[in-house]
């Protein structure tokens, strides 16, 4: 898969005791990568980080984004084939309580790890990783481009939309000629097993059900583009192989270099009530309504467009919205019910196998080169 690319690679991947970034360490070192991990301590009990026992399995190395002499420090030390940079506040309710280190953290994390790749005197693919909430949101029925403007209403998606900007900067202005290549990966949304985060709908729904209590639901007709975390990780890993070796792809590497879409099929705009519905199939109980009339602004409606990561990289969505719910539901039901401290790990590995095998039948390019 991925071209091989990752074997025997070093990773420096910022964001890894976060939910995603937990599940793209473990991914990576079943590929045979040398992960070098960059992160606050995980900030939310249980935690994934934990459960898959990543501080035994990779460079653990706990530090803030916002830290830019550290982050050099650590992006040079480590010398990495590969840079995913992930770190991030990622919650658009505590964008409002707290702007300021919403800000810091997103837009100038994202230019303390470009700014320190200016130095690094190798050869290095990195990904940018943002959010489908870059978009200046217009509550539009169709999909959003890359070369839509960006915007945000709210503190985070505004963050991350000058992120985008300042990533776009950095890319033009030095790395032209540049061993390193950069390119942007912008995705939202996603669910899957291991998220722990509060102010998250899934997370929600498991707290209730383990406590045989209602789940609460803030906002049942907000429609998303709901996907398993493994669709946009193998879009950042496809994105990056890619960009490290040209070959992979017939297309020109300053193509490449730019900002990619990844996202569901259309069918997988769901509201938040039909997933809580399609999640208690999995795990019966029962829910309700706690719409808040006085709630903070977010967005009713936002979905992507993705036909340039399909033209340009063969890249597609593998799981539906029915089995990306299941396989999600059935990753937290069966570790509720057993507890077992390996199970973590065991149920990871069996769903990135699953999703390979899926992607590998459907001749998903990242699966079958």
């Amino acid at each position: 898969m991925f071209g091989d690319s990752f074997r025997n690679k070093t990773v420096w991947l910022s964001g890894h005791t976060g939910f995603k970034g937990s599940w793209l360490a473990h991914w990576l070192l079943s590929l045979g990568a040398k992960v070098h991990g960059f992160a606050l301590p995980p900030n939310t009990q249980p935690a994934l980080f934990e459960q898959l026992a990543l501080s035994n399995r990779l460079s653990n190395e706990f530090g803030d984004i916002r830290d830019a002499a550290l982050v050099k420090k650590s992006i040079l030390n480590a010398q990495p084939d590969f840079v995913l940079h992930l770190a991030a506040q990622p919650l658009v309710r505590l964008s409002y309580q707290q702007p300021l280190e919403t800000y810091a953290t997103n837009v100038m994390g994202t230019a303390h790890v470009l700014d320190a790749l200016r130095s690094l005197a190798k050869p290095c693919a990195a990904v940018m990783v943002t959010t489908d909430k870059c978009y200046e949101n217009r509550e539009w029925v169709h999909g959003y481009r890359e070369e839509d403007p960006l915007g945000g209403h709210d503190p985070y998606s505004s963050s991350k939309a000058a992120a985008e900007i300042v990533t776009s900067a950095y890319r033009r202005s030095f790395f032209g000629e540049h061993p390193v290549k950069i390119a942007s990966a912008r995705a939202g949304n996603v669910i899957g097993g291991g998220d722990w985060a509060l102010d998250r709908i899934v997370p929600d729904c498991v707290r209730a059900l383990q406590k045989n209590q209602a789940i609460p639901v803030r906002n049942k007709t907000a429609t998303r583009p709901w996907q398993h975390v493994l669709e946009p990780l193998s879009g950042y890993l496809w994105l990056a192989a890619v960009l490290a070796n040209p070959k992979l792809s017939p297309y020109d590497s300053k193509q490449i270099s730019s900002a990619f879409n990844f996202g569901p099929t259309h069918e997988s705009n769901r509201t938040v009530a039909e997933l809580v519905m399609e999640v208690l199939k999995q795990w019966p109980g029962k829910w309700e309504d706690k719409s808040d009339p006085k709630a903070v602004h977010e967005a009713k409606l936002l979905q992507l467009s993705t036909d340039k990561a399909h033209s340009l990289l063969g890249w597609s969505a593998v799981w539906n919205f029915p089995e990306t719910v299941a396989r999600t539901a059935q990753w937290y039901h069966q570790l509720s019910e057993k507890g077992d401290a390996k199970l973590a790990q065991d149920l990871t590995s069996r769903q990135i196998e699953e999703y390979s095998q899926r992607a590998k039948q459907l001749a998903v390019s990242w699966a079958v080169h």
